[in-house]
């Protein structure tokens, strides 16, 4: 076998699958539950998918200008057709690697929050607050009490999109996000405890993120996780007083 035809080979089903197998077993015996094992992996394949989707759409877009009207308009077709599917794929693929891990319970619209759904709120939150200020000494507990009532507030689905969604929020709002920060956060004159302690925290970004999205979903996850009333309405006054 010549290297042109080394490089046109690929996997085979069962050479993934073996993989995916593979890949579990390292997760779980790391520690990591099953169902969260087989979520992470499925948010993987999923993502692929919708990076491979938008791909798809670019080509269609390119198309050679020196072929003609025809031609162009074929290429722009058959790409949107082919990116229509794997769209479709995508969500597929998105609604079973979070069905496969925690299935909705019937009394409610929305499963519990799992503990790697928390870590990943973490992972996404953290290198947000980073970029309008420092890190606090705040109690590090907080963050799993707040992203617990803030993961309350959406189904699996939204959950595990919610990394995105936080980036769209901090970049639509960058300006009175670092006026809020500047004035109430680390550095400022404002007291690490108290009513506007919850600004030295990086949930902060994801509270707000609710705030401006669902506030009365927020208000009710905040209110059965019993946490600090005082927080919630500090971070919404210095919200508002960040407003240009």
């Amino acid at each position: 076998m010549n290297a042109a035809d080394e490089g046109r080979q690929r996997l085979d089903a069962v050479s993934v699958l073996n993989a995916k197998s593979t890949l579990l077993h390292l997760l779980e015996g790391a520690g990591i539950a099953p169902g969260d094992a087989e979520e992470l992996i499925g948010l993987v394949e999923a993502g692929a998918l919708a990076l491979a989707h938008q791909e798809v759409e670019k080509l269609g877009r390119d198309a050679p200008g020196d072929k003609g009207e025809l031609y162009e308009s074929g290429r722009r077709d058959g790409a949107q057709a082919v990116a229509d599917e794997i769209g479709a794929l995508a969500e597929r693929a998105l609604r079973r690697a979070v069905a496969s891990a925690r299935p909705v319970p019937a009394a409610g619209p929305r499963p519990p929050v799992s503990r790697m759904q928390v870590e990943r709120a973490k992972a996404a939150v953290v290198p947000l607050y980073l970029s309008f200020t420092d890190l606090s000494d705040l109690d590090p507990e907080v963050s799993t009490q707040v992203l617990t009532a803030v993961l309350g507030t959406m189904g699996s689905v939204r959950r595990a999109a919610y990394a995105g969604r936080l980036t769209e929020f901090a970049s639509a709002h960058r300006a009175r996000l670092e006026r809020l920060y500047a004035a109430y956060g680390p550095g400022s004159r404002i007291a690490i405890h108290g009513r506007y302690s919850l600004v030295h925290s990086p949930t902060s970004v994801a509270v707000l993120e609710r705030l401006a999205a669902d506030p009365a979903a927020l208000r009710e996850e905040w209110d059965a996780a019993e946490l600090p009333p005082a927080w919630l309405e500090g971070l919404t006054t210095a919200w508002g007083e960040a407003t240009p």
